[in-house]
């Protein structure tokens, strides 16, 4: 069941499964999985809500791993296989006193899964630091190293993400070194829980520890016994909407420019709806995490069909509030919320 590969722990069986441990196994694995017509690619499953019927195709289960690293000028560059878990890879960068990715300390799923997203969290995002990925392209053939630039990153999206078919086999990082200095604090929460002035330096391990506390009390750090974290991580992305509509919002809902636009808070907007943390359509194992009122989650037992429709409820309870439509990160496979 694909149930046991995502973090949200719902979802029904694929008709083939291949698990592939190195660089070249998934190469064939892809290829084999192309053949079907069918098929996905899976890492950590942490950014994933499965139908409950499954999935008719194969699925490549991504588990290679390596790292491997040059001294450049001022920094590193940094190779990992796709299969590696993010916060394991980020916990060796903290080790060997590489920077850049301290505050996407904590984060689910595997490096591959990445730049899909171009994950991003405390005022830092991947695209800061990726230079380029090795990709299989679906509709050629070729295996080749994509530059970051080609891959149009943006908030919570890429080409990788959207119309660009294959399979990420490697990933590129240029990271700093801390030296004496430390690493600047981006975000205003985590300068707040550090104590010290936005763009103040602080060291990169205690810049991972405080991000880990702060995940870990939104229950967006994985924990087994934690049923918060039985999520897909933040739901919903944070709404852009034009400068005029924002100014129809209430005086108090956050908002932060985003070139000519501005980009609200969905957190804010699902609780100003009324829908508060904890909640449970009646008869439902879904509910809203109690931590954190961006994560839906599985209280034990929720099926797919539960969490889609908690999340539908979620949608219109916003839109009929604020007038905004709410976009649903995750990656959806089937029919669930159309």
């Amino acid at each position: 069941m694909l149930a046991d590969l995502t973090t949200l722990g719902v979802g029904g069986p694929a008709t083939r499964l291949l698990t592939a441990t190195t660089t070249d196994e998934l190469v064939a694995h892809a290829r084999a999985a192309w053949d079907d017509h069918e098929w996905l690619v899976l890492g950590g499953g942490s950014n994933l809500l499965v139908a409950d019927s499954g999935f008719d195709g194969t699925v490549v289960l991504v588990r290679t791993s390596g790292v491997e690293a040059d001294a450049v000028a001022d920094g590193v560059t940094v190779r990992v296989a796709a299969g590696e878990p993010w916060d394991a890879f980020v916990a060796t960068t903290v080790a060997n006193g590489w920077t850049g990715l301290e505050a996407l300390s904590g984060i689910p799923g595997t490096v591959g899964a990445a730049p899909v997203q171009n994950i991003g969290a405390y005022g830092v995002e991947l695209s800061d630091v990726l230079t380029r990925v090795e990709f299989l392209d679906a509709a050629t053939g070729e295996r080749t190293w994509v530059p970051a630039a080609e891959l149009a990153l943006g908030y919570r999206t890429s080409t990788l993400k959207h119309g660009r078919r294959g399979v990420v086999l490697t990933v590129e990082f240029r990271l700093g070194t801390a030296g004496e200095h430390g690493v600047p604090v981006r975000y205003a929460q985590l300068a707040g829980s550090l104590g010290v002035d936005l763009g103040a330096l602080v060291e990169p391990t205690t810049v991972r520890d405080e991000v880990l506390r702060l995940r870990a009390s939104k229950g967006m750090v994985l924990d087994a016994d934690d049923r918060d974290t039985w999520s897909a991580g933040s739901f919903f992305t944070n709404p852009i909407v034009s400068a005029a509509f924002a100014e129809t919002l209430p005086a108090d809902a956050p908002r932060w420019p985003a070139g000519d636009d501005v980009k609200l808070s969905a957190a804010w907007l699902i609780e100003h709806a009324g829908v508060h943390r904890g909640y449970a359509v009646p008869g439902s194992r879904a509910a809203i995490s109690s931590k954190h009122t961006l994560a839906l989650t599985n209280r034990g037992g929720a099926t797919a069909a539960q969490v889609a429709e908690l999340a539908r409820y979620v949608q219109v309870t916003v839109l009929n509030r604020f007038g905004v439509s709410l976009v649903p990160e995750p990656v959806v496979v089937g029919d669930l919320l159309d």
